[in-house]
Formats: structure tokens, sequence, C-alpha cells
């Protein structure tokens, strides 16, 4: 079997081509042709898509000398005419070439270099070795981005052996012969994508956001149509919240921090309330318990969790005199709060610990609260047990 000629290497733009199917696996759905325009996953840029003779490819595989085509029904050998799904294709040579730009503008400005490259289905990403990057810079390396957009500088394809290949942007580890990517004034870099030829055609390059990655930074971007759509949902996004406060669009988002901010110190305030009345309920119920024969009020509760309100009402409960609070947690996994008065004679978190311990469980805690669990089943007889410890009927 020869080599499958690549036409995309010359012609990015190659949309419709005739080939001939020389061999065919897979009950016929894996296609070999003697040549294709269709680009295989290489290189961070996902593969093509479109049709050999009239039948959908839904991938693209480079096996090294050749490349296979996976279409969705077999395809019988002889030749063929295959077409490109041209929107896609087109989409991922803006991304691809939008990234070579703003790759080489951040090497340029920032000696940022990148270190890897992903075109997704909805955003692109690269990764850069870089310590630090702040909004501002981003946001000058966009501008410079957009500003080589308008220059629309041509951009340029052409095959140098690596030994003599100079002035590329990262080294190559091959050998042999390379295909150079070159933007005119700006980069060089060995690469094996599909480009756009000026880059008035990657169109509107848009950095959307900065995570950190592995050690390094990952720029998120949109380029081309991709960006024009993402900003007119981010448009209609910040319209809609300016239409919610009834303000302008430039001053939605310090009215929205505003809203935050007292929402936060409401619930803050709400929280404290409740607590507070959580703790005004633990005393509450403290004087509608009544005592046992030792004079020890004692108050067995069941909780969904133990939060801040469970810990005040034990709290409060406790507060009083010759006083034990137990909450029972429901969960999977049975566990308690249990909380005394200074002078109930009890150690909470020596009592409890035993308790548990008795049981395959754990827990522990100070002399006036503590906690612990025990495994699934044994919540009940986890009860039992401090019932008996404080002295309280079953």
């Amino acid at each position: 079997m020869g080599l499958t000629e690549r036409l995309y290497y010359a012609d990015s733009y190659l949309r419709e081509f005739s080939a001939t199917v020389i061999e065919t696996a897979d009950g016929g759905s894996r296609v070999y042709l003697d040549r294709t325009a269709f680009y295989p996953a290489s290189g961070g840029q996902p593969h093509d898509t479109g049709t050999i003779a009239g039948t959908a490819v839904l991938e693209v595989t480079d096996e090294g000398d050749r490349v296979a085509h996976i279409a969705s029904a077999p395809v019988a050998s002889g030749q063929a005419l295959c077409r490109i799904d041209w929107p896609r294709r087109f989409d991922h040579m803006q991304q691809h070439s939008g990234q070579h730009l703003l790759s080489a503008v951040l090497l340029d400005l920032y000696g940022a270099p990148t270190v890897g490259f992903h075109l997704g289905a909805d955003a692109s990403a690269i990764d850069v070795a870089a310590a630090s990057l702040a909004d501002a810079q981003l946001a000058a390396a966009e501008a410079r981005a957009n500003e080589i957009v308008c220059e629309n500088r041509p951009l340029s394809i052409s095959f140098e052996d690596a030994s003599a290949a100079a002035g590329l942007r990262k080294p190559s580890e091959r050998e042999g012969t390379l295909r150079i990517v070159g933007i005119e004034g700006l980069d060089r870099s060995a690469c094996g994508g599909t480009h756009v030829r000026a880059t008035g055609e990657i169109g509107l390059v848009l950095v959307r956001k900065l995570d950190r990655a592995h050690g390094n930074l990952r720029i998120e971007f949109l380029c081309g149509l991709r960006a024009v759509h993402r900003a007119r949902a981010d448009y209609d996004a910040l319209a809609r919240i300016a239409r919610t406060f009834s303000s302008a669009l430039d001053d939605a988002p310090a009215l929205a921090a505003a809203q935050a901010q007292s929402l936060e110190a409401a619930e803050k305030a709400l929280r404290k309330a409740a607590v507070e009345l959580a703790r005004i309920r633990g005393r509450e119920l403290y004087q509608a318990t009544a005592p046992n024969a030792a004079g020890l009020r004692a108050a067995i509760e069941t909780v969904a969790v133990a939060g801040e309100e469970v810990r005040a009402k034990a709290e409060g409960f406790t507060a009083q005199p010759k006083a034990c609070f137990i909450a029972a947690i429901g969960s999977e996994r049975p566990a308690v709060l249990m909380a005394v008065s200074s002078d109930a004679a009890i150690h909470a978190g020596s009592v409890l610990k035993e308790a548990v311990a008795r049981l395959g469980g754990r827990g522990g805690g100070s002399d006036r609260m503590a906690q612990g669990s025990v495994p699934p089943g044994m919540g009940e007889e986890l009860l039992r047990e401090l019932r008996q410890a404080i002295g309280w009927p079953l």
C-alpha cells in the first residue's frame, strides 16, 4: 500500500476532489483513498467531516503513511467524488491560524511560549509557560492580535529541510522536510494543519478565560464567527442583567456587585438571627423539660444535619443548670451530637467516645460538647448506650 497524497498540505481551501478508493476494511466502512483533502485529527486540530461518494465521513485518522476515513456505511472501490464539510473546515482554519497569531503575540510581548494547543467544539485553548499574566496583559495581547488581523497580513506555506529551517517560533524535533506556516513579519512555525490565506480571514480574536493547568497558564480563546457568536451571547446576557436592574449597560456590573454584597450581608444577618433563635429555643426546651430523679434535664432530638442551628440549640439548652442535649443525626452513617452543662457531672467527650467505640464507631470531643458516628443500623443502639450513660429512662 502506497502513501496517501495529502492534498490539504498544499491547499486548505480544496472543498471537493476526486479520488480512488484503493482499499477498505471493517466491512467497507474504513476507507483508504489514493489522495485526500480530509484532515485527520492531529496537532490539537480535530478531523474533517464530509462525504465520499455520497456517504458521510464520521472520522478521519492518521495511520502514519496513510489516512483512514471512517464512513457511516460501506463505500465501494473505484473512483469517488469527495466533499469536505466546508463550514467545519473553515472554522478550524480560523481557530488554528488564530492560535498561531495569539501564540506569536504572547511570545513577542511577554516571552510566554505556547506549550500546548487544543481546538474544541465550542472554544480553543493554548497552554503557555508563564508564571502569571495580568488581565491588562491579556487585553493588550488580544488588542495586538486584532490589530494584526486588520492588517490582513499574508499567511504562507513552505516546505523546508529541517536542518535549514531558521527562525521557527518553536524548534522542531523532526528530521527531513518540514511544512512551515508563516505569518508575514511575525511568525514561522512547523505545522501540518489547515490555515487561512491571510490574517483578515481569522476574524475577531476574543480571549475569554485564564486558568492554571499542569503548572502552566491555560488561555481560552475564540476566533472568527465563533467569537462573533460568543460576543453576541455575552452582550445579550449583560443586556438582560441591565434590564433587571433598570440600568444602563455599563452600570450593570457595579450594580450586580453591590447587590451581591447586599445579599451576602442579608444572608449573614439571617444566619445570625437563625442561630440566635435556635439558642432561644434551646432555652425554651429546657424550661419545658422535666428533670429526672437526679435533677438532670435531658432532651433527645432527631435532625438532618448537625449545623450551626443545632449546635446553638444545644448550647442554649446546656447553658442552663444540670442539662444534657443529644441530637441524633439522620444519615447513612448514624451520628450524634452531645452537649452537657458544666455542672452535669458528665464528660461529653469521654461518654460519647466510649459509647461509639463499643459499637464499632469513632468520635470524641471536649467535656462540654462531642460528636461521633457508628456503622449503619447502629443508631438506635447508640442512643440506648447514651441514655444509660447519663441515667435517662429508656
